[in-house]
């Protein structure tokens, strides 16, 4: 009878062992389930940083028409270092935010934007035109494509602008294409850097350079009807991927190659298999692959510092999966901009979703409100940061979460 009793103790003490066991797994996916939905990307959430982080990268436009380069709004330090590329790729960025949503305030950003740089440009009689950017030894070949982008970008959807504006901009377009096309090697990529005195190229090519000029080049053809550069353009695309994209997508190298190249590549070969062109329609496919080469071999979710370029590069990807049918990556796609994306907005300052660093480090700077960090607990805020995050948001309004 004690055996039995005993027995019956035994079973109960394990049904209630099982009981809270069960509530303990039950409630643990539950909390889970519910700090995901948390931690979901909304239209809501996407319209608030990008109003933040354009009204971040107006207060940080100088006088002269260029911009603050980065700003540790903990020690209050300006950091008197400068890029030209990066300022270059600040103004494309506002032109992205203004082609979204054109109005008088970004009008006149990009205004004294263009004037800077034209300002500090060099004329040839042959047509060309090139920066000589205030303090720098050589010129930057990336700094003529991102001023180009900008230019292109901001005419395809100018308001307001007078004629002889619009002509002046499209001469200066005309003339930095020109000096892009000279400065090509042999091999259809560009060289890296050019002497500011007579605006020759020299160097060997970089990845980052070569995917800004195909994508200045691509842009310029597609939407300012200048037909002339397709046969250059389908030259330096199959380069590239010849060059820099294959060999390391079939080794499977986490390759700092590959990473310079990633969102140039995406967005030209993007705007390439779109095109309706002749010969371009393969580009789909290495897009993919190289969104599957970001999220599987250079491990972009596991990235400790910003990754914003990532995005665009994948939402483009995202983009064209669906349109290919393609849902398996496009349910991968999706689920990694999510989750990306959502991470890097919780690092801006003021933003939307604050991470626990800047809930515990509030300021009312307004020199650093609305901007995005570097890594989600270090204070300087770097120019470009905010500008190529703020396109990603651009891309998943438009692309991902139909806002």
């Amino acid at each position: 009878m004690k055996k039995k009793h005993n027995k019956h103790i035994y079973n109960l003490v394990t049904f209630i062992c099982f009981i809270i066991i069960a509530d303990i797994f039950l409630n643990g996916c539950i909390t889970k389930e519910i700090e995901t939905d948390q931690k979901k990307l909304t239209c809501e959430i996407l319209d608030e940083s990008l109003k933040l982080g354009t009204q971040f990268l107006i207060n940080n436009q100088k006088p002269e028409g260029n911009f603050n380069y980065e700003y540790d709004w903990e020690n209050k330090l300006m950091n008197r270092a400068d890029n030209e590329v990066r300022q270059a790729g600040v103004l494309w960025g506002v032109a992205l935010i203004y082609n979204d949503n054109p109005n008088d305030t970004l009008f006149n950003v990009l205004k004294k934007g263009f004037n800077f740089f034209k300002n500090y440009s060099t004329e040839s009689e042959d047509g060309r035109k090139w920066v000589t950017y205030p303090d720098d030894d050589i010129g930057k070949t990336g700094t003529m494509a991102l001023l180009s982008l900008a230019i292109i970008d901001f005419l395809r959807s100018a308001e307001n602008i007078d004629v002889e504006y619009q002509e002046e901009l499209e001469n200066d377009l005309d003339k930095y294409l020109n000096f892009l096309i000279s400065i090509r090697l042999e091999n259809f990529l560009f060289h890296e850097t050019y002497y500011l005195k007579n605006g020759t190229g020299y160097g060997t090519p970089s990845p980052y350079f070569d995917g800004e000029s195909l994508l200045a080049l691509t842009k310029a053809a597609k939407y300012m009807d200048k037909d002339e550069l397709k046969p250059i353009i389908l030259e330096t695309a199959n380069a590239t991927y010849h060059y820099i994209v294959e060999p390391e997508l079939f080794y499977k190298n986490d390759s700092p190659i590959t990473k310079g190249f990633f969102q140039w590549g995406c967005m030209s070969y993007f705007e390439l298999a779109t095109s309706g062109w002749e010969k371009t329609e393969n580009y789909s496919d290495v897009l993919i692959d190289l969104a599957d080469w970001m999220i599987d071999v250079h491990h972009t979710l596991e990235r400790t510092r910003n990754t914003g370029y990532a995005y665009e590069g994948i939402i483009h990807a995202y983009k064209i999966a669906l349109e290919k049918g393609d849902e398996k990556h496009a349910e991968k796609f999706a689920s990694v901009i999510n989750e990306g994306l959502y991470k890097l907005t919780s690092w801006q300052v003021a933003g939307p979703v604050p991470n626990a660093y800047l809930q515990n480090h509030s300021t009312t700077d307004k020199l650093a409100i609305d901007g995005i960090m570097n890594h989600k607990e270090e204070p300087p805020l770097r120019i470009d940061v905010t500008q190529h995050q703020m396109h990603a948001v651009i891309l998943a309004r438009k692309y991902v979460y139909d806002c």
